[in-house]
């Protein structure tokens, strides 16, 4: 080291001292608070602060309840998890159309999965209210395939569809 630079490192050790402040080893740990005792930064501390960060999901919740959405957050985690709920099978060959007022609008893809849906219906209902809740579903309406649409277009026309031009 320099001789300047001890010079420098000197006078700013002497005037620290002039001021009242401590030399600390390096990483020693210990900071000295400038503004006194219980002046420094609220909550800066290592006690729980209520800024600290907060979970999310328990705020959600409260949110939730506060609002009054329980069923139509239940509602749609019916739909998004549709999946999760009636396995990948049934998932494959029916969904949800409607979920409307409690009452649950299945679309089979056939009508053999229709009918196999309206014999798995209580086992269904039973599977429903484990994941969401009792009362969240109290009606599930299983429907066919629908049939073709013959209105296509703005400008449509009456009638019994394209066999009324056979012959």
């Amino acid at each position: 080291m320099s001789t300047a630079a001890r010079q420098a490192l000197a006078r700013a050790r002497a005037s620290a001292a002039a001021k009242g402040l401590r030399r600390t080893a390096p990483g020693s740990g210990r900071r000295r608070n400038r503004l006194g005792p219980g002046l420094g930064n609220p909550g800066s501390g290592s006690a729980p602060s209520r800024r600290d960060p907060q979970l999310l999901g328990p705020i959600v919740d409260k949110l939730v309840t506060e609002r009054g959405w329980s069923a139509p957050v239940s509602m749609g985690g019916v739909v998004g998890r549709w999946r999760e709920i009636v396995g990948d099978q049934l998932a494959d060959h029916c969904e949800v159309e409607t979920f409307d007022d409690a009452q649950l609008v299945l679309r089979a893809d056939s009508t053999a999965w229709a009918t196999q849906l309206r014999l798995l219906q209580p086992q269904l209902e039973r599977r429903l209210a484990e994941e969401v809740g009792e009362g969240v579903v109290e009606r599930i309406i299983i429907r066919g395939p629908g049939g073709p649409s013959w209105t296509r277009g703005k400008r449509t026309v009456r009638g019994r569809g394209p066999r009324d031009t056979y012959g």
